[in-house]
């Protein structure tokens, strides 16, 4: 149903962000289509549950009108993602958003060592989240004070990872499917994997499959999207 009255309503959008777009990106071409195709003013209202970022893809929940409401239990929804490590090596953002920082031997791991850690990162673990990431700390982002060259202190919060499993093995590659609680940085998860290796890991690639019972499989693209409401009527 793509009536004016349905988006007003409260409609849940499933879209597949794109790489290198940022959530907010995909959010407002998801906007101004609707706007444009039903000529609505500006207090149109609509939001996303659960940032990406833009070097990731995947699912982002996308709800319009009445059903912003439903947008913090949402976001406290169970979580999938599907991504790549790569070992011997980190980052400053602990993804391929910045440069190498370090690297490390990794001559010593194997996919029997890698299973053997794999439990130390299942269950309730603590986390550190990446100075490179959007959380505010005496109202300024992190990722401002990072740029900046500054140190700031980071506290751990807790978080519960439901699964961690590897897909792929292929040195200094692995592939990974986890399920996590909200709050979980997979990035931080990548860094600290590398590190129970007693070698450096960084994150090469991430895509968020699921949110609750929401799947990556039945969303499009912000472009398929506007097509479609385009060609609707």
């Amino acid at each position: 149903m793509t009536s004016k009255e349905s988006f007003l309503q409260g409609q849940i959008l499933l879209i597949d962000k794109p790489y290198e777009w940022s959530s907010f990106q995909a959010l407002n071409a998801v906007k101004w289509a609707i706007r444009k195709k039903f000529d609505l003013n500006k207090k149109f209202k609509i939001g996303h549950a659960g940032t990406l970022d833009p070097l990731a893809t995947g699912l982002l929940v996308i709800c319009t009108g009445k059903f912003t409401k439903k947008i913090p239990e949402l976001q406290g929804q169970i979580k999938e993602y599907t991504g790549t490590i790569k070992l011997g090596a980190t980052t400053p953002s602990y993804d391929l958003e910045t440069e190498l920082d370090q690297t490390y031997p990794t001559s010593h791991i194997t996919e029997e060592g890698i299973r053997e850690i794999l439990p130390k990162f299942i269950g309730k673990i603590e986390q550190r989240p990446p100075l490179f990431s959007a959380l505010k700390k005496n109202g300024k982002r992190l990722y401002e004070y990072a740029r900046e060259g500054k140190q700031v202190e980071i506290k751990s919060r807790t978080v519960e990872i439901l699964t961690f499993e590897i897909t792929r093995f292929d040195m200094p590659e692995v592939d990974f499917r986890v399920i996590c609680s909200k709050g979980t940085y997979i990035r931080s998860l990548a860094h600290d994997f590398g590190k129970a290796l007693n070698s450096g890991g960084h994150l090469t690639k991430l895509r968020r499959t699921k949110i609750g019972d929401f799947n990556v499989s039945k969303a499009v693209t912000p472009e398929v999207f506007r097509q479609n409401l385009e060609g609707n009527g």
